[in-house]
């Protein structure tokens, strides 16, 4: 069943007018309430966000881009607006299922993934599982092999996927969101009004379960990641563009670096001064990239002329 209604977020969530303009729409799937948003026309773009985020991260491409392009924007379960099924566990492949039958269910043949963090590997995933539909991608800062080895990531996944990040994951404490939040950006701070945003999901469903099974997933879905890797490198580099920000202290060159070496004829555009949250802190930034890229300038759809004033 599929039901939507204009502005629901903003309503539900007590967000500032005009902040996140766009209509819920809502996939029942496999016990799952999926929300996402579908906007404009042209060739579709599916966006997919990371930890600790929702669909909101999005919203400023999706306003600068649907002229030209189909922009959906989904919440994985348990996060935004999406409600998880009944004993979900919340690791990287158990939201695989359900990305990929939001993407059947909306037709995106010939679709660009656009994901960062966990949207990377979890969309990458699901793409491979519903071929033909997502054919080409646009990775923000991410991986898509596992990490256990890497002190880097070992130690992030020990402190915030144990026991102090469960106790500190409480919805009112929530450390990761707030910390995310205030020291991921690079450029400026975030608004009041945004800050809320981000964090309002959490309150209003009292679920933070996600935001620390994702930390403990870094090295406790070695298994899935390590056959993502095998997969991914079956595609074609040809089809990626690295929008990377250059100051993320989760994903770093390092990462960026084998991601050029599995694919050397990728696209590569680097972002300055931009940290964790890519499409919040630098989306002009991204939109540039993307409609420079080749792939995405000849598929673009003709932006809708503008009616002339009478005078």
């Amino acid at each position: 069943m599929t039901i939507s209604a204009s502005r629901y977020a903003e309503t539900e969530l007590n967000l500032a007018p005009g902040l996140y303009p766009f209509e819920s729409r809502f996939l029942d799937t496999g016990g799952a309430r999926l929300h996402y948003v579908d906007e404009g026309r042209g060739p579709p773009l599916f966006m997919l966000h990371g930890a600790p985020t929702w669909s909101f991260i999005y919203r400023k491409l999706i306003a600068a881009l649907k002229d030209r392009f189909r922009c959906v924007a989904m919440d994985l379960p348990g996060f935004g607006l999406s409600e998880p099924p009944a004993g979900f566990r919340y690791r990287p492949e158990d939201h695989v299922p359900y990305v990929a039958a939001l993407i059947e269910h909306l037709d995106c043949d010939g679709g660009v993934l656009v994901a960062h963090d966990w949207g990377g590997p979890i969309g990458l995933a699901a793409s491979l599982a519903a071929p033909r539909r997502l054919t080409r991608y646009v990775l923000g800062n991410t991986i898509a092999w596992p990490l256990n080895g890497d002190w880097h990531f070992e130690t992030f996944a020990a402190i915030m996927g144990g026991p102090f990040g469960r106790w500190f994951s409480a919805p009112r404490i929530n450390l990761l969101v707030h910390f995310m939040l205030l020291a991921a950006p690079r450029r400026q701070a975030l608004a009041a009004e945004v800050l809320h945003a981000y964090r309002a999901p959490f309150l209003r469903s009292g679920n933070t379960t996600g935001t620390c099974v994702f930390p403990a997933s870094i090295t406790g879905s070695r298994d899935f990641l390590r056959a993502l890797e095998t997969d991914v490198q079956r595609l074609d580099g040809r089809d990626f563009l690295f929008v990377w920000p250059d100051k993320d202290v989760a994903f770093r060159s390092v990462e960026l670096a084998r991601w050029q070496r599995m694919f050397p004829q990728a696209a590569i555009v680097p972002i300055a001064r931009c940290g964790h949250l890519l499409w919040e802190e630098a989306a002009e930034d991204a939109v540039d990239a993307i409609l420079a890229w080749p792939p995405m300038a000849t598929a673009a759809a003709p932006v809708r002329a503008q009616p002339r004033q009478r005078g």
